[in-house]
Parts: structure tokens; sequence; C-alpha cells
């Protein structure tokens, strides 16, 4: 009885195990991450150099706009209602 369950199972087992593994289903699945071939070392180095053209043209444009004239306005007139003290300070 033993004997016989080997000789149908094992086979069996072995053909499951041992099956064929379809290289292009592992491949479709790797293309939805990000592919083998692309070179992260590239991207790296294009980031970093838009941050730096994006800090110096930031810089750029704040130093011109901060360095235009600006408006001055006028002193308020001194109305005598403004700063009334009719309490002296508790100090």
């Amino acid at each position: 009885m033993a004997q016989t369950l080997r000789s149908r199972l094992f086979p069996a087992i072995l053909k499951t195990r041992l099956a064929p593994v379809n290289v292009r289903s592992a491949f479709n699945k790797r293309s939805f991450a990000s592919s083998a071939e692309h070179d992260d070392a590239y991207e790296t180095e294009k980031w970093k150099k838009i941050t730096i053209a994006g800090i110096i043209t930031c810089t750029a444009l704040g130093i011109y706009d901060l360095s235009g004239e600006h408006e001055h306005f006028d002193e308020p007139p001194p109305y005598p209602y403004l700063h009334i003290r009719n309490k002296e300070f508790p100090w």
C-alpha cells in the first residue's frame, strides 16, 4: 500500500516542484516596479542638478525683488486721543 502511494505521489510532487518557470511572467511582474537595467545614479545626479538650479534661481529672484525700491509711508499725524494715559503703570 505504501509502495503504491509513493509510486503515484512522488512523480506528481516532482512534476509540480520541477515544472519549468515561465520566464516572461517573471519579467512582466518586475516591469511594474522599476526596470532592472535602469540606472539610479543617473536619476540622482539629474535631480541634484535640478535642485541646485532651483535654489540659485529662487535666490537670484529674491535678491532682485528685495533690492528694488519700496514705498515709504508718511508718518501718521499725532492725534491727541491715541496715547491717553489716565492711570499710572504698576511698575
